[in-house]
């Protein structure tokens, strides 16, 4: 008996009961108002609620993005993933949620091109949306940028993970942090100095986190491109996605000549960052994944200029 024959056998009962034998009910009553405006509204009960709320908001929102990037590809779309918030004061109840994913609709649907200007343009309008004083948008996505063999001109595409975050505050302004992690190669120093031949190396991970100046230019620079400079170029040497033999002889040779330890790394990429004319106050991890151990070795340090006026 073949399949469909089977199938003519089985006697099934209808969708409808189906359902019933697999919990549905049957709609009760309907006693509450479908209208809006007779709807209760519970987030905005005023009264003493015994607390102000530093931050309530929406967390891990998807949302298709458009990137600007002096890199090639100058214009590239990716997923960013959200999130919003503001304060409360002790005598409301809570956020309007609703208005957090509208006013991300509503910039969609006019091209949302994710950079600092309109970013901040965001965070105002929303905290006006919320009826608040203050609002904060976060947003993380993969950036791509071409890269090409040293010695072949060979290219392809590498990434890294950025964040852009912005704090607005009706009293006070805006407050700008960016970050992004760039991987990097490290060839061990003290391998390579009581080894008779040959070093072992590994994949470093530089995360750099920056807060802005209030008078970064981002159409002047672009504030990935020169994170992931300060990253690779104080690297034992950088990461590739296509290398012919004569390239990966360029990079391995390279990687031997600057051997580096996770110290070396933020000591340097710190002293790059203290040197960009943008950056307020900055810190720098770097952790590798070790080739010879289970473990990663990790580095970090914080360092903010205004602390040198005190």
């Amino acid at each position: 008996m073949n399949q469909t024959e089977l199938n003519k056998n089985k006697q099934l009962p209808n969708k409808e009961e189906r359902h019933k034998l697999f919990g549905s009910v049957t709609p009760g009553p309907r006693t509450k108002p479908v209208d809006k405006s007779k709807m209760a509204d519970l987030q905005n009960s005023k009264k003493d609620f015994l607390f102000d709320i530093d931050m309530v908001g929406i967390s891990n929102v998807k949302h298709p993005i458009t990137i600007p990037s002096q890199l090639t590809p100058e214009i590239q779309t990716t997923i960013g993933t959200f999130s919003f918030g503001s304060s409360i004061s002790q005598g409301s109840k809570g956020t309007n949620m609703s208005r957090f994913t509208e006013q991300l609709d509503h910039y969609h649907r006019q091209g949302f091109a994710v950079d600092i200007e309109t970013l901040k343009k965001f965070t105002e309008e929303l905290a006006g949306r919320l009826n608040e004083s203050d609002s904060e948008i976060e947003v993380s996505f993969p950036w791509f940028f071409e890269r090409k063999g040293p010695y072949s001109d060979l290219a392809g595409m590498n990434y890294a993970d950025a964040t852009i975050k912005v704090l607005y505050d009706a009293e006070t302004g805006f407050d700008v942090t960016v970050t992004l992690t760039g991987k990097i190669t490290t060839l061990c120093p003290c391998s390579k100095e009581i080894s008779e031949y040959s070093a072992h190396n590994q994949r470093g991970n530089v995360t750099m986190s920056v807060k802005l100046t209030e008078d970064f230019d981002e159409q002047t620079i672009d504030w990935k491109a020169a994170l992931l400079e300060a990253a690779e170029s104080n690297a034992s040497a950088r990461i590739h996605p296509v290398l012919k033999r004569p390239d990966e002889k360029m990079v391995t040779e390279q990687a031997y000549e600057n051997p580096r330890f996770v110290e070396d790394i933020v000591r340097l990429v710190a002293a790059d960052l203290y040197e960009y004319d943008f950056v307020e106050a900055f810190s720098v991890e770097c952790r590798n994944e070790e080739s010879i151990h289970l473990h990663d070795a990790v580095a970090s340090l914080n360092y903010d200029k205004k602390s040198e006026a005190q």
